[in-house]
C-alpha cells in the first residue's frame, strides 16, 4: 500500500495496533490522530477504531467513541461494528457526543434502526423541551411586567 500522507498512514495504522495490543492508556489519542490523518482509507481507520471501542480501559473507550464522531463528521459513514459499539454505550455516557454526531453527519437512511429511532426519540423531546422553555419564559415575562405595573417585587 503507498504512502498516503507525509507521516504515513501505514506507520501510524501500526503504532495504534501495537498499542492496543500492549494495552497502552494512551492509544486513544493515536487513534485520534489516526482518524484525522487518513485520507480515504476509510476501511484500515474504522478497523482500528472498532477495536478500541472494545478495549479494557475506560480512558481508551472514551477517546475511541470521540474518534468515531470524529469519523462520522470526516467520512460520513461508519461501519456496523461501530454502530453496534455506540449503541452499547448508549447516551448519557462517553458516547453521546458520538451519536449525536453520527445523527447530525450521517443521512438519515444510512442509518441502522435504533439510530433512526433514537434521532426521532430526540427530536420530540427538543421539540417538547422547547415549547415548554417558552410557556415558562412567557409566564415569567408576564409575572414581572404585572409586579412592575402594580408595585409587587
Amino acid at each position: 500500500m503507498p504512502d498516503p500522507t507525509p507521516d504515513g498512514i501505514d506507520q501510524r495504522l501500526a503504532a495504534v495496533d501495537a498499542g492496543l495490543d500492549r494495552d497502552d492508556p494512551d492509544v486513544g489519542t493515536e487513534v485520534i490522530k489516526l482518524v484525522h490523518a487518513a485520507d480515504g482509507d476509510f476501511e484500515a481507520v474504522a478497523a482500528r477504531v472498532e477495536r478500541a471501542l472494545g478495549a479494557a480501559r475506560p480512558e481508551v473507550r472514551r477517546l475511541a467513541c470521540v474518534a468515531a464522531g470524529d469519523l462520522a463528521r470526516t467520512s460520513g459513514r461508519l461501519t456496523p461494528g461501530i454502530y453496534a459499539a455506540l449503541r452499547a454505550e448508549g447516551l448519557g455516557g462517553p458516547a453521546d457526543s458520538a451519536i449525536k454526531d453520527t445523527l447530525t453527519y450521517i443521512p438519515f437512511r444510512q442509518l441502522t434502526w435504533w439510530f433512526r429511532w433514537t434521532s426521532a426519540r430526540l427530536t420530540v423531546r427538543n421539540w417538547a423541551e422547547g415549547r415548554w422553555l417558552r410557556a415558562t419564559d412567557t409566564f415569567e415575562t408576564a409575572r414581572d411586567a404585572w409586579r412592575e405595573k402594580f408595585g409587587q417585587k
